[in-house]
């Protein structure tokens, strides 16, 4: 650690939890060794997601340096709840983290999501030039103004998503018309597919493969890696590489909790959180130079499509112009910035 050697990272830490404890706060220790700080950590992904490997490693570091002072318990797969369960837990303090996608995050908080503008982002150069640079930090900037959550500084990344569908693939606009489709409670996408007159039912992820199983939906969209993961090739036939929005994972916390935590332990865990966030883009991006054939090999059948005519189907159908006017001018001038011009 910087600044400070271990034996007084400790003994801050001892001093701050008799502090929290003569208060009430309910911090206990099992025995002499259990930790003081017990923080925990939820998501909705697979626990042999990249995320949860690099959060369980972040987790053991956490361990480490702070001589087992620090837990750090990585709840994978929606254990605590759905997302929007874990968002209100965030919330109120109940969970400590939770990977919160920005498509998610802009219920509460419209501008966090304007990284998931439909066919914005080509590539991951663009990605990352936006969400590392001003607009990433002007997104930050607005999830503090709620005076309840935070953002860590680095995105974790999800992947471009992509649409599988059980009953055709989807290589124009047209192909989307009527087609029930399962996305998760985000406006900006329930907006995007009704732009492409489809039918999009919002569904937790937790639900989504019984409900692609079921036929109570027939597609749903999501970001190629988790197709595997998730397992989604067992009930969907088609799999078209739409890339249609670049999606990630704030790793958001409580302000007023975070705040109350020794200051040694706030860095600690800020220093892990990020860094785990960046090997954690580096882990999917070798882990989708394999996903393709291993999705081929269990049966799905996968198609390039072209962007441009949904762009200009985006910008026939007003939604552009729409969210240029609800985000505002000048973070949709950070967006251009790097994506050039859409409406």
């Amino acid at each position: 650690m910087t600044g400070i050697s271990r034996r007084r990272f400790v003994q801050t830490l001892s001093l701050a939890s008799a502090a929290l404890l003569a208060a009430g706060s309910g911090l206990y220790s099992e025995n002499s060794r259990a930790a003081e700080f017990r923080l925990k950590f939820a998501n909705n992904l697979p626990l042999n997601h990249p995320m949860n490997v690099r959060a369980r490693e972040a987790a053991k570091r956490i361990a480490e340096e702070s001589q087992g002072s620090v837990a750090l318990q990585v709840f994978p797969s929606s254990q605590l709840g759905g997302d929007t369960d874990m968002l209100a837990q965030a919330r109120s303090g109940a969970i400590d983290f939770y990977a919160g996608p920005p498509v998610i995050l802009g219920t509460l908080i419209p501008s966090a999501q304007i990284s998931a503008v439909g066919f914005a982002f080509k590539d991951y150069d663009q990605v990352w030039a936006a969400m590392d640079g001003e607009l990433g930090a002007h997104i930050r900037t607005e999830i503090a103004k709620s005076e309840v959550l935070f953002a860590f500084e680095k995105i974790w990344d999800n992947g471009f998503r992509v649409t599988t569908t059980s009953s055709r693939p989807i290589a124009t606009p047209a192909d989307l018309m009527g087609m029930k489709l399962r996305v998760p409670p985000s406006p900006i996408i329930m907006s995007m597919f009704r732009s492409f007159e489809a039918a999009p039912a919002s569904i937790n992820f937790s639900e989504v493969y019984s409900a692609l199983q079921t036929r109570i939906v027939e597609g749903q969209e999501n970001p190629l890696t988790l197709l595997a993961s998730a397992k989604l090739y067992e009930v969907q036939k088609y799999c078209s590489m739409t890339n249609h929005m670049w999606d990630g994972f704030w790793i958001l916390g409580n302000q007023s909790k975070f705040a109350a935590l020794p200051e040694p332990v706030q860095a600690l865990v800020t220093k892990h959180i990020n860094e785990a966030g960046v090997n954690m883009r580096a882990d999917l991006r070798t882990m989708q130079l394999d996903v393709i054939e291993v999705l081929t090999s269990k049966g799905l059948i996968l198609s390039n499509v072209a962007p441009e005519a949904f762009r200009q189907k985006l910008r026939d159908a007003g939604y552009y112009s729409q969210w240029r006017e609800t985000f505002g001018e000048k973070p949709w001038a950070l967006l251009e910035k790097i994506s050039g011009s859409l409406a």
